[in-house]
């Protein structure tokens, strides 16, 4: 047995005694599983290391100290995050991808092909914490001729870089969606994406949920700080996600704290240069999701002007309940949760996620049904999973075109 095989025992059995004496016994479950085949792969993989075997040490010890920091969540400062938690993400992740390669290690000339795991997983640290900047252009007008729920790319256009020139006609809307505040997410970073938002002066600012993570539900005063920058906007508007339910009055105080209005299956009339359009903001939920969705509805039934019918802007938080909207009841509906698949082809331009593909919920940019438009964006933050991979986090100015009605 190797020095490393045996100190990677030793400390993986010190950290599941550690969370059993806590009275953390899921945890220890969850966490035994996890450090078992990470560790499996990591010590089939320290041979070929050579010299450089210390680099798996420290990243191993890493990894078992942000480990058995998660049982005691709240936030840390960013030296921690830089220094422990980052690397100990990458490198769980680095092995997990390292999975499919192992039968690799009989041919001893292939072992170079690991280097591809880590070079991914630390190209997934930049996709994680350096959100692609993008105008994103949704022209509603453009024609679907598919059935059901589908994806849509020919509505959308997408150019680097914030905001610019308005297109004419175009309604402007920050989305901001899933920031979870926590080990990826400071309250500083939230701060500045949120500020730039604000300086893009656009028509409304939108959140779509999923604010905090475990490790911010103990710090009331960090989204506070965080969501600061929107009280310069006269215009923002949100809805809650699944973990908004969690830590629910730290959630209302704080976009209360910063005038944003939620919109808990509730709406709101608001003058834009389209002129009155109507926001809807439903409600995350579990269970009976197609009825609590179509009874929401039905009591904010869409709103007339002398002009005819107003536009109606639908804040979703999960993607996935857009098919229980009835037809014709969300002209354009805003959702994130998925966060842009997090695994997938994205940063090459194609459109596969590891979501996509097991489930049948969208999982990012354009979806049609019918008359309805869906957008899901790639989200702020993250949350579970350690690392994104091949799905870059976003922060987008969308420019929405208007279909005829």
């Amino acid at each position: 047995m190797s020095a490393f095989t045996l100190a990677s025992l030793i400390g993986g059995a010190l950290l599941i005694v550690g969370l059993l004496a806590r009275g953390a016994g899921r945890f220890a479950v969850f966490f035994a599983v996890l450090y078992g085949i990470h560790t499996a792969v990591a010590i089939s993989l320290a041979p070929l290391l050579g010299p450089l075997e210390p680099i798996f040490w420290v990243l191993q010890a890493l990894t078992i100290l942000n480990l058995a920091t998660l049982r005691s969540p709240r936030l840390r400062p960013p030296a921690y995050h830089v220094l422990v938690a980052w690397p100990g993400s990458l490198f769980i992740v680095a092995t997990f991808l390292s999975l499919p390669l192992l039968p690799l290690l009989w041919w001893e000339q292939l072992a170079p092909a690991f280097t591809l795991p880590f070079a991914l997983a630390t190209a997934g640290l930049w996709w994680s914490v350096v959100p692609r900047k993008e105008t994103v252009r949704l022209d509603l007008g453009v024609a679907t001729t598919g059935e059901g729920v589908h994806r849509h790319n020919a509505m959308i256009q997408r150019r680097r870089g914030l905001g610019g020139e308005r297109t004419q006609g175009a309604l402007r809307i920050v989305q901001i969606t899933d920031p979870h505040l926590g080990p990826f997410m400071s309250v500083g970073r939230l701060a500045a994406i949120l500020q730039r938002a604000v300086d893009q002066d656009p028509d409304l600012i939108v959140l779509t949920g999923d604010l905090l993570t475990v490790a911010s539900q103990n710090h009331p005063d960090a989204l506070h700080d965080a969501l600061g920058p929107l009280k310069a906007h006269p215009r923002v508007y949100a809805c809650l996600g699944n973990h908004d339910h969690e830590a629910l009055p730290i959630v209302r105080s704080a976009l209360a704290s910063a005038g944003v209005v939620l919109l808990v299956d509730a709406e709101a009339v608001v003058e834009t240069p389209w002129g009155t359009i109507q926001v809807v903001g439903l409600d995350f939920t579990w269970r009976e999701r197609a009825e609590r969705v179509r009874a929401a509805l039905a009591s904010m039934p869409r709103r007339h002007t002398e002009a005819g019918p107003m536009f109606r802007l639908v804040l979703l938080h999960d993607p996935g309940m857009f098919r229980d909207i009835p037809e014709g009841d969300g002209d354009l509906v805003l959702s994130g949760h998925t966060h842009g698949g997090q695994v997938g082809l994205v940063a090459l331009g194609l459109d596969w996620t590891f979501v996509g593909a097991v489930s049948s919920v969208p999982d990012h940019g354009p979806w049609a049904r019918g008359p309805d438009r869906l957008y899901v964006h790639r989200t702020t933050g993250h949350y579970g999973f350690p690392l994104r991979v091949g799905v870059p986090a976003e922060e987008s100015m969308l420019e929405i075109l208007p279909a005829e009605r």
